[in-house]
């Protein structure tokens, strides 16, 4: 049976040793970057239409919108399958 002293030491161990911090994945960063993207894209078109009082050309805004919602949707496909495919791989407990 351990002391209560062996036990405050093991703690005070765990509480000084340096915790790993999380590290942000590449799909995190280019989910980020889509949103930002897109998030630009939209600011962009509405100042131009309130300065020059035209739109901004619509296959263009298709094509964006369109490229970057494609992107997102195959991120969270690939977070998903991937998550899945841990899941499968640990035994149940």
């Amino acid at each position: 049976m351990r002391s209560g002293i062996e036990r405050l030491q093991d703690k005070l161990v765990e509480r000084n040793t340096p915790k790993k911090k999380k590290k942000v994945s590449t799909l995190d960063i280019y989910f980020i970057m889509c949103v930002v993207v897109i998030i630009s894209y939209t600011i962009v078109g509405i100042i131009f239409q309130a300065v020059t009082g035209q739109e901004l050309s619509t296959s263009l805004t298709v094509g964006v919108y369109g490229f970057f919602g494609g992107e997102i949707t195959l991120l969270a496909a690939i977070k998903k399958w991937k998550l899945k495919g841990e899941r499968n791989e640990r035994p149940d407990i």
